[in-house]
């Protein structure tokens, strides 16, 4: 599979039995269905999984127009609930989900502010 952002290689990686895909290039991360989800609540994983440098993950965000590695259809962008400053790719045929590099580090700490508006909204 190749990145959506890049082109690069995807490359396998696991953590406690879950396997994403992480670029070889952009070192963006390849979620299929609910897995940042599942590993969001794994201690470590973050650190494990997420290896890219924000400066490079930045520069990548400016690409939205990708299409899904799986099923080759164009992604939308959307912005997660909780934390509105991150925008992530997702496939609305297979509901996988594209992050650029710290974008799932990023997602899985939210602040205490983050925590108090989502109990307000």
């Amino acid at each position: 599979m190749n990145c959506p952002k890049c082109q690069a290689n995807m490359a396998k990686v696991t953590f406690q039995s879950v396997e994403v895909d992480r670029c070889e290039g952009c070192k963006g991360l390849w979620f299929d269905l609910l897995e940042h989800e599942d590993l969001k609540e794994m201690k470590g994983a973050d650190a494990a999984i997420d290896t890219g440098g924000e400066a490079q993950g930045k520069k990548m965000d400016a690409v939205r127009k990708v299409d899904c590695p799986h099923c080759h259809t164009g992604m939308i962008s959307l912005h997660v609930p909780d934390q509105p400053h991150i925008v992530v790719e997702q496939c609305t045929i297979c509901n996988g989900v594209f992050m650029d590099a710290g974008e799932f580090r990023d997602f899985s700490h939210v602040t205490p502010v983050e925590f108090l508006r989502s109990l307000f909204s």
